[in-house]
């Protein structure tokens, strides 16, 4: 009897859950409340009570002053943003993991530090940092490298602006993704069997955090494509601020221009995720 009780709990609890009528009515509220505000915007970009249904604000993309322009930068910036976080935080955190563990709580401060400070307060510091960077720095070489650094160009300055704005997000998608694996077992292992050190980051430990990488490349992206505040004070001019700059006067193309960079992102955010989701086929 006690046998066939056992059997009977096991099987009730092997039984998959029923799922609740709530569920569904959340999954609807939650996609009236992204989807409704998106329609009635793509509503408002076709049609106009003067000329009725046209699709002439998505044509005049093509030819706005600025907007290729505009977004070829936002995606250099993003791309140089991703890149150079990544190499600083992830050697970082594995010396930290590996060397010095103590550390941890430290670095861990430093990392969401950003996240205290206001960014306008951010950028009214570097914006005098600059300032008087260039009086100090204009009798020494280095006054090259600042001005450099601030081409309108390809701005690296804003590299280095939104790499500190990312870095809370980064270090907490890494960090949950170390979390998870034995590193100090995996690098002893791959060090004793003869692996340099760029063998064991490159070949060991990165296809162990596609998932953590591909998470603090989608907060990156997502965060310099849409950054308007540090750009604008700076006097730059991505994509973000391209958008607020002709709102004022084309309003149906400046909603146009939001509707397709926010396809646009979740494209890019679709082939980062099957960059870094692809498994490596055995030869």
């Amino acid at each position: 009897m006690a046998a066939v009780t056992g059997l009977e709990r096991v099987a009730a609890a092997a039984r998959p859950a029923r799922r609740g009528p709530w569920r569904g009515l959340v999954f609807l509220l939650a996609a009236l409340y992204f989807l409704v505000p998106l329609g009635a915007s793509l509503w408002y970009t076709v049609y106009n009570e003067n000329t009725g249904f046209s699709l002439a604000p998505y044509a005049e993309l093509l030819t706005a002053e600025g907007f290729v322009r505009s977004m070829l930068l936002s995606l250099g910036l993003a791309l140089a943003t991703i890149v150079l976080v990544l190499l600083l935080t992830l050697p970082a955190m594995l010396a930290v993991r590996l060397a010095a563990p103590r550390l941890r709580p430290v670095m861990e401060v430093l990392c969401t530090l950003p996240l205290v400070v206001p960014p306008i307060t951010f950028v009214v510091g570097m914006s005098r940092s600059l300032a008087a960077g260039g009086e100090v720095l204009a009798p020494t070489p280095f006054w090259a490298t600042l001005i450099a650094i601030q081409n309108p160009g390809f701005p690296i300055v804003l590299v280095l602006a939104y790499m500190v704005l990312v870095l809370p997000f980064v270090y907490r998608s890494l960090d949950a993704g170390l979390r998870t694996m034995d590193v100090r077992t995996l690098v002893e292992a791959a060090r004793n069997l003869g692996a340099s050190w760029p063998h064991v980051v490159f070949r060991v430990i990165v296809p162990n955090l596609r998932s953590a990488i591909a998470s603090a490349s989608f907060l990156t992206l997502a965060l310099v494509l849409g950054e308007f505040t540090v750009a604008r004070l700076l006097g730059y001019q991505p994509f973000a601020v391209w958008i607020v700059t002709i709102s004022g006067s084309r309003g149906q193309m400046s909603v146009a221009v939001s509707i397709l960079s926010l396809l646009l992102i979740w494209l890019l955010l679709l082939a980062v995720s099957s960059a870094f989701g692809k498994e490596k086929k055995n030869p």
